[in-house]
């Protein structure tokens, strides 16, 4: 006797859909999972079996054989738990085989027939909407994120009682219905601007960098206020579409971070890993592959304090997604790729000790030292950064001034204002809605500048030795200081503000200077 039941397998964030055959045939009982089944998914036959028994259905005492098609393609986890079961029980006459036609099932079993979250339904859910496979039961703490794919009818399963009594058409599945949109965007509104007191210079900074989808570097002593700076970043940025909330959704589920009885993403992510962080656990990777934080930050802020603590070959790994937005994965049967469309922020001392250039504190570092820790960051991942920041320390009375300071929704309003200039501006090219986006081509069409600007942008190159792609950098970051002033072409003044942001680039033509 045989049995089909249509489920689902995940492949980056993408998924394909995945046959489970089951065929009892005469023989000496057995249970063999064929088909390129990972560990994982080879466990599931014990699983399976003691739900079966607990639930109060009888183990065919034949040979079993379960094939899961394609069968040229890795499939690993716990989500065909539920499938394997139910085509167990198909072959077996317990459940109808008419039943199971135009339906995917996914869900891990517990030992008491428990139907339990996996990874990846959400990405499984859009495969079989694109399928044209309408109905799908998923387990009931995964019914939201399921939901959020419209067309689907999505069936909640709480164990494997109720799917079963489902199927012989005695209690009907429970729907799950697609959920609201939020009332209102939702914002990181618990850390605001406007409690950093002083620095209106690198406050500005990082408007211009949400304005235009920029980089940034944040250079000071340590106290200076470079965090909580950065950490108010994803504050002003515009909010998430909802092609955008999907995108991130897809990542986190395939993560395994989208918690119980949630929906969408809607707060764009912002992720900070510590220095030791390895380099699968930036970019993603591992030996079965899963998504780092640089896609964890996808649609968002991805920040990394202490800049030069981190291993030089991790920060090197970041090069790939800060210019292509995605991240590949090459494995020996197959690769793997991850969105990684970020606000790369960092921060950093200007030296080890912290207090090169301060004024308050002296600094101890000898020349060598301060080179050396400079030098851990490299040329090709400095020219990646479109802002260098100086956040200098707080005076005494900055620091008692009981003034607060401008409030993050007002500066969101002109930074939202700002990206709608460019997606009018860009309407019509797939991929590109900042401009840090642009390439050369629109570049040459949007960042024109006068005699005037360039005699400047000469005079810049000629003293700071900037590179191709810093050249490209300095004009995409003016043509954002031009939108926040509504100005339909770029200015020298804003051509100059754009040019010193890359104070860091004098670190490799002039060198550093000793510590006074």
């Amino acid at each position: 006797m045989l049995a089909q039941v249509l489920s689902g397998a995940v492949q980056g964030v993408d998924a394909l859909l995945v046959r489970v055959e089951v065929d009892l045939a005469n023989g000496l009982p057995s249970m063999t999972v064929v088909g390129l089944a990972e560990s994982s998914v080879r466990e599931g036959r014990e699983r399976v079996a003691a739900a079966l028994a607990n639930a109060g259905f009888e183990i065919p005492h034949r040979r079993v054989t379960i094939n899961l098609a394609p069968a040229d393609v890795r499939k690993d986890g716990s989500a065909f738990d539920l499938p394997i079961a139910l085509g167990l029980l198909a072959a077996n006459g317990d459940v109808p085989l008419e039943a199971l036609a135009g339906l995917a099932v996914i869900g891990e079993l517990g030992l008491d027939g428990e139907v339990r979250p996996v990874r990846g339904v959400l990405p499984i859910a859009v495969r079989c909407r694109d399928s044209d496979v309408t109905s799908i039961i998923v387990p009931a703490a995964n019914a939201r994120e399921a939901a959020i794919v419209q067309g689907m009818h999505v069936l909640c399963a709480a164990s494997l009682e109720q799917v079963v009594a489902h199927m012989r058409n005695e209690r009907p599945l429970e729907p799950q219905r697609e959920p609201a949109l939020a009332a209102a965007p939702a914002w990181h509104d618990t850390l605001d601007f406007a409690d950093v007191k002083a620095q209106g210079h690198a406050k500005r900074a990082l408007e211009i960098a949400a304005a235009g989808q920029h980089n940034a570097l944040l250079s000071g002593p340590p106290g200076s206020g470079k965090s909580m700076l950065a950490r108010r970043l994803a504050g002003i940025l515009p909010p998430m579409t909802r092609a955008e909330a999907i995108e991130v959704t897809k990542v986190y589920s395939v993560a395994g971070r989208v918690r119980p009885g949630q929906g969408l993403v809607e707060a764009r992510p912002f992720r900070a890993p510590h220095h030791t962080v390895s380099d699968a656990g930036l970019v993603g990777g591992g030996g079965i592959p899963r998504p780092g934080e640089a896609s964890l930050a996808h649609h968002g802020v991805l920040f990394l304090d202490e800049l030069p603590e981190f291993r030089r070959h991790v920060l090197e790994s970041l090069r790939q997604p800060i210019e292509e937005g995605f991240i590949s994965i090459g494995r020996a049967r197959h690769a793997i790729t991850y969105p990684a469309r970020f606000m790369l922020v960092a921060a950093m001392n200007p030296c080890p000790c912290g207090f090169h250039g301060a004024g308050q504190a002296q600094c101890i570092c000898h020349t060598g030292a301060i080179e050396r820790y400079r030098a851990r960051i490299s040329g090709p991942l400095l020219d990646r950064i479109d802002l260098h920041v100086d956040v200098p320390a707080l005076r005494e009375k900055q620091l008692t001034n009981e003034q607060p300071g401008e409030p993050s929704a007002r500066i969101r309003e002109r930074v939202m204002e700002a990206r709608e200039q460019q997606l009018a501006r860009f309407r019509g090219r797939t991929g590109i809605f900042a401009n840090a986006q642009m390439e050369p081509a629109q570049i040459r069409q949007h960042c024109t500048i006068d005699a005037a600007g360039e005699s400047l942008l000469h005079a810049a190159i000629r003293r700071l030795g900037l590179s191709a792609r810093a050249y490209h950098r300095v004009l995409r970051l003016a043509r954002t200081i031009a939108d926040l002033e509504t100005a339909e072409r770029i200015a020298t003044t804003h051509l100059a503000e754009a040019i010193q942001y890359r104070s860091l680039d004098r670190w490799r033509t002039v060198g550093v200077h000793s510590a006074e």
